[in-house]
């Protein structure tokens, strides 16, 4: 039985506040972007060390949000809500004070942890919305993964252009400590849907082989490719794993049951999350680089940090104003189709990019196309997961889904960094940059990888495995089929 306190609590005021949260939590993942080439210098520290204040935060939120969707249907969601909340806050505050490398690593780990929020904050929304609002509603949480990390990056240029780099910090400690109020204080408590025990070798060994694997991904290019560090990082990690996914599916109540993620329409819609993830991080790591670039090579565009920030914020809007749109089409069309559409729409944004990048409005055009088709995608993913996975196991299905999300992005941050410096000119001052082939062939990977997802997507049968709650029992999907499939399936 539901808190006699859930039933005053009003549904939209709820998915407000998971939606702001989820925001903010977001907004960490581009929060020191702008200040990145000065970290070496602020930290008195070299660039190789410099470069982990974003990596912790990557490494960390890959690891946290599997983590917090399991314990979330162990413990509850609100608990683990608001401990992410206090998490980000405890985070912000360590680098809001600090001015040495070590406790900003562990402050933006911190930070980086919080990301477990927004997973729980999704499968939380199946709890307490009224059918009419579900898919709205998780069209809008899912879409702050794009869209935080798209208007963090001209607030926190704005900031760091005109006060002091630990400002960034307050700021975040501030919108932090709202968050967790606001989760405290609005978030209505329910009783977990699962009853089980948290499964800690399960969540250690993910840790270890996600850390391994994605921190090789992620450095790569700064350790060497074929380095004995890169190739054990990656390999040692990707072993990790594999005995990790033995464990798991011979534990009784392992942290991610792999029986249930290995089900065709969940293993494929994971898979394309991998690579609408590639998708999404290629036009975040491409157009910032080709908008700042100097005139002076005849394709670049010459604007500031801060202006770069601007043209790319729009991008972030486009997410939320499609919020509506990607609801109705997941009623009308279901979950399949739309992500399908929505990796298609990716791919026409970045091959407007390809071919039409000569002036920053053209990019402009190319970003808000590729972003609508995120927020599309972003929405259909976890509706397909929660609509084919028990209600005891949903906060961990969304966590995965979320994790690969997060590897498709790094993975696309390497592929990038390798493409754009295997061929280089001088632009003069000894200066060199990617010449203007390499930024059209990123483009062009990056669509051919969201196509890859469309027809990943479409492998997955228009029919539906039947969703089960905490009890057991069936009911029908919700969101996932015209009303041609419903009658049928009745």
């Amino acid at each position: 039985m539901n808190h006699p306190r859930d039933r005053a609590t009003a549904p939209l005021a709820v998915i407000l506040v998971l939606g702001f949260s989820s925001m903010c939590a977001s907004l960490m993942q581009s929060l020191v972007i702008p200040i990145q080439p000065e970290l070496p210098r602020l930290l008195d520290t070299a660039p190789d060390n410099a470069a982990w204040v974003v990596t912790a935060t990557l490494l960390a939120g890959g690891v946290a949000m599997p983590v917090a969707g399991r314990l979330a249907d162990i413990r509850g969601r609100k608990p683990v809500l608001v401990a992410s909340a206090l998490i980000l806050l405890a985070g912000s505050l360590i680098c809001a004070v600090s001015s040495s490398l070590v406790p900003v690593l562990v402050g933006r780990a911190l930070q980086g942890l919080a990301m477990g929020y927004v997973p729980v904050a999704i499968s939380f929304v199946r709890e307490i919305a009224p059918p009419t609002m579900q898919n709205s509603a998780v069209a809008g949480i899912s879409a702050t993964l794009g869209v935080g990390g798209a208007l963090g990056l001209p607030l926190s240029a704005w900031i760091a252009q005109d006060h002091d780099w630990h400002t960034l910090f307050w700021v975040s400690s501030a919108l932090a400590a709202v968050m967790a109020v606001l989760s405290l204080v609005v978030l209505p408590h329910r009783r977990p849907v699962a009853r089980a025990r948290f499964d800690p070798v399960g969540a250690i060994g993910l840790a270890i082989g996600v850390v391994a694997v994605l921190g090789g991904i992620s450095k790569g290019g700064d350790w060497g490719w074929t380095s004995p560090v890169t190739l054990f990082a990656v390999i040692g990690g990707a072993a990790v794993l594999l005995a990790w996914g033995l464990y798991e599916t011979r534990h009784d109540q392992p942290l991610v049951d792999l029986r249930t993620t290995a089900r065709r329409p969940i293993l494929l819609t994971n898979i394309a999350a991998l690579l609408v993830g590639f998708g999404m991080m290629a036009q975040s790591i491409v157009v910032p680089q080709l908008l700042q670039l100097p005139e002076s090579t005849g394709y670049g565009l010459g604007q500031s940090m801060l202006e770069a920030g601007m043209w790319m914020a729009p991008g972030g809007l486009m997410m939320l104003a499609f919020t509506p749109i990607s609801s109705r089409m997941l009623t009308r069309l279901g979950g399949r189709t739309t992500l399908a559409l929505g990796a298609g729409v990716i791919a026409v944004g970045y091959l407007v990019a390809a071919f039409f990048a000569h002036a920053p409005w053209q990019l402009l055009v190319s970003t808000c196309i590729a972003s609508a088709g995120v927020g599309i995608g972003y929405a259909a993913m976890p509706t397909l997961i929660l609509e084919n996975s028990p209600a005891s196991e949903a906060g961990a299905g969304v966590g995965l889904n979320s994790l690969m999300r997060s590897m498709g992005t790094t993975i696309a941050g390497s592929v990038m960094a390798i493409v754009l410096t295997s061929r280089l000119i001088d632009i003069g001052g000894g200066v060199q940059a990617p010449t203007q082939e390499m930024f059209r062939l990123c483009f062009l990977i990056g669509a051919g990888a969201a196509v890859a997802g469309a027809l990943v997507v479409l492998l997955i049968r228009s029919g539906h495995r039947p969703n089960h709650t905490a009890t057991g029992a069936p009911t029908p999907p919700a969101g996932d089929a015209g009303p041609k499939d419903l009658a049928r399936a009745r």
